[in-house]
């Protein structure tokens, strides 16, 4: 059953990238000489969309605690086919919108909200290397896609390319949940070793976790990630272009983003189950800073894998750090309403990420400049956790 779970979070994760930024990126240029709009104006709607997106989710994404998890992943496949189909027909601004509301709801939102509750609630003693390789689905998409997309894009047509989408998401997700986790219920847990003494901690509700001030330092260094990468990868072409880059080298330089990434993951998996993910959750964006600095003062294209590798190692950490620390730290009972809100928001940073971008390339901001105001972030975030790092404990009752 264990293996089950775990291919079902892999194979989850793998398809939430047709509602991940990296990838929606990768048909910035084309959406916009279609639609003729600018930089900025793409970035407008894609942050409007993606925040409506992070509000509807705080209300369906609860709904994971109280549904069986079949059900609920059906109607979550259902919706991605449907998104990506629907993406395939824009041809106005206002379908743009919806387009896009409709894949990061489903694809970026609710697959991979429902991979990692499952995951996290059903392990306990392994939850960190479970957790590793189920986020390992992501990674590997982000290796595989990118350069595949950019060289479909040259002999497909990009809506042709929408409904191959809709029609293979139609095909393999029913069919794989319905082998993997058509017996598990809510209360499904791994098997506990008789040797350790269980460790009873409060099982927090989203009520309480919401007036607890740790959680919104906590949060402020796990959305550092979400909205600063979306904000690079949304608008990768106009990096590309400011650097001086060749048209693949961004798309190249993702491979080193995965393979960090994928290391990062198995590593930190084994490193949470032995030291917690509250004692790590400190290191996570310390290489994400380093990246902006390394943006900041370098324009070669190597410049571009090292950037992008650094970011695959606080993203990394991120993907497992942003499920297993809120089980640690609240419990597991009331996790798909506690997950269902820290989605939202890393959802509504993405947003954010891109409205932001979008606004200071718009007024003229070089991408050095940018970078300056990722790193003040990072840096402020960053010392707020040092400060109450002693404090991250579970209450034990």
């Amino acid at each position: 059953m264990k293996f089950k779970i775990i291919l079902f979070g892999f194979i989850f994760t793998f398809f939430s990238s047709f509602g991940q930024s990296y990838f929606l990126g990768l048909f910035n240029s084309s959406i916009r000489e279609a639609l003729s709009i600018t930089h900025g104006q793409f970035g407008t709607i894609y942050a409007s969309a993606t925040l409506c997106s992070s509000i509807l989710l705080v209300w369906v994404g609860k709904k994971i605690d109280d549904i069986n998890i079949f059900k609920f992943a059906f109607f979550v496949i259902i919706l991605l086919s449907f998104a990506c189909f629907f993406f395939s027909q824009v041809s106005s601004v206002v379908l743009l919108f919806i387009a896009i509301f409709l894949m990061r709801f489903s694809g970026q939102g609710m697959m991979s909200h429902t991979a990692s509750t499952t995951i996290s609630r059903y392990f306990t003693r392994t939850r960190g290397k479970a957790l590793s390789v189920s986020w390992f689905g992501l990674s590997s998409a982000e290796f595989i896609l990118p350069v595949l997309m950019v060289y479909l894009l040259t002999i497909v047509d990009w809506r042709n390319l929408w409904i191959m989408f809709s029609v293979i998401v139609l095909i393999v997700l029913p069919f794989s949940s319905f082998l993997l986790i058509k017996n598990l219920n809510l209360d499904s847990r791994e098997a506990r070793d008789a040797n350790i003494k269980e460790v009873k901690v409060k099982q927090w509700k989203r009520a309480e976790v919401i007036k607890d001030y740790r959680f919104y330092i906590i949060c402020l260094n796990m959305l550092a990630m979400p909205w600063i990468f979306t904000g690079f990868a949304v608008f990768q072409s106009f990096i590309q272009t400011s650097k001086g880059w060749g048209p693949y080298i961004i798309a190249q330089s993702f491979m080193s983003y995965s393979i960090l990434s994928v290391l990062t993951l198995f590593i930190s998996g084994f490193l949470i189950d032995k030291f917690t993910s509250r004692k790590l959750l400190i290191y996570m964006n310390i290489p994400l800073l380093i990246s902006v600095i390394v943006l900041f003062y370098f324009d070669t294209p190597v410049t571009a894998f090292i950037f992008l590798g650094l970011l695959g190692i606080s993203n990394g950490f991120a993907n497992i750090l942003g499920s297993s620390t809120w089980a640690e730290l609240y419990g597991v009972k009331h996790l798909g309403s506690i997950k269902s809100l820290t989605t939202a928001l890393m959802v509504f940073a993405t947003a954010f990420g891109t409205a932001l971008f979008g606004f200071l390339i718009d007024i003229g901001l070089t991408v050095s400049d940018i970078a300056v105001v990722s790193g003040v972030y990072i840096s402020i975030s960053l010392m707020l956790l040092f400060l109450i790092r002693k404090r991250l404990n579970p209450l034990i009752l």
